[in-house]
């Protein structure tokens, strides 16, 4: 079988910045490791999670170059190029793969809401810019458009067009597009992680990852063993981390960030407009965090 073009546990990885605000390279190399190290075989940098609407593109290329020299011979780089002008989505996707990323995660044009017409040939440029493989990110609550299944199949024709990050919520068109293609499909919602594998998906892109990520990783390593109730155990019992990190009213870069910093790993402050974690959510996810079960690192 062919490998998995973006691996399989992928972590949505943090940008770490100094106290100062400024992004903190050492910081990002010493999270990549630790990441890796516990089992993540593959870092999505630059995406939602990485505060990309609020980092320069000179910081973007940066990072990738800096995780990539620290780990890239061990786990998939995958850079988000995400923009709502398809010029400059495929400028920062010619930089990604300077920068030396593996792939790119292209998310559909946000705000200005264009129909599917728009939206495929916006992500069939994005993937014409370079050689990469390409995962397409599905996710209309933030863009405002879905992905429909027609456009899917469409885009899946596309050569360099490989997966896709689920998290449209919605397994009905899911399980229609993995009947109908061979594209790789990723949960990007972790309460979604094993509902996906059970209908075919390939793994995950997971921002709770940051802070638990050999317990994310157990549930998958438990389901590729055939074990599905081990399988089951694990991601009830990850489910108030989840909870606390995703459904809490405090975005997830933001949950993260918190328990990287209590942690003493890096991950610094986030930038304006978002707001750091105040001392009683970080004491309450802190807590949260102390009830995982043990696991193995990787898994």
């Amino acid at each position: 079988m062919t490998p998995p073009p973006f691996g399989r546990a992928a972590c949505a990885m943090v940008t770490p910045f100094a106290a100062s605000g400024e992004l903190d390279l050492d910081g990002a190399r010493e999270l990549a490791e630790h990441l890796v190290t516990e089992g993540c075989d593959a870092l999505v940098l630059n995406g939602t999670t990485g505060e990309s609407p609020t980092t320069t593109d000179a910081e973007k290329a940066a990072l990738v170059r800096a995780v990539v020299e620290t780990v890239g011979d061990r786990a998939r780089i995958v850079a988000g190029v995400g923009s709502s002008d398809t010029r400059h989505a495929r400028a920062l996707a010619a930089q990604a793969e300077q920068a030396g990323a593996h792939g790119l995660l292209v998310v559909s044009p946000y705000y200005s809401r264009p129909p599917q017409e728009a939206v495929a040939r916006h992500l069939t440029a994005v993937a014409d810019a370079t050689e990469l493989p390409v995962l397409l990110y599905d996710i209309p609550a933030r863009t405002g458009v879905a992905l429909t299944a027609d456009t899917l199949l469409r885009l899946a024709e596309h050569p360099r067009v490989r997966g896709v990050k689920d998290c449209a919520y919605d397994l009905m068109k899911s399980s229609s597009v993995l009947a109908a293609t061979d594209l790789a499909y990723y949960s990007g919602c972790d309460d979604l992680n094993l509902p996906l594998l059970a209908i075919g998906g390939t793994g995950y892109v997971s921002t709770v990852a940051n802070a638990a990520p050999g317990a994310v990783k157990a549930v998958l390593t438990a389901y590729e063993a055939g074990d599905r109730d081990a399988a089951r155990l694990r991601h009830r019992a990850l489910t108030p981390l989840i909870e606390a990190m995703m459904y809490g009213g405090t975005p997830g870069t933001v949950t993260a960030k918190a328990l990287l910093n209590a942690a003493g790993l890096p991950g610094g402050p986030v930038r304006g407009p978002l707001l750091d974690a105040d001392e009683v959510t970080a004491s309450r996810l802190t807590e949260t965090l102390k009830g995982l079960p043990a696991v193995h690192p990787r898994g």
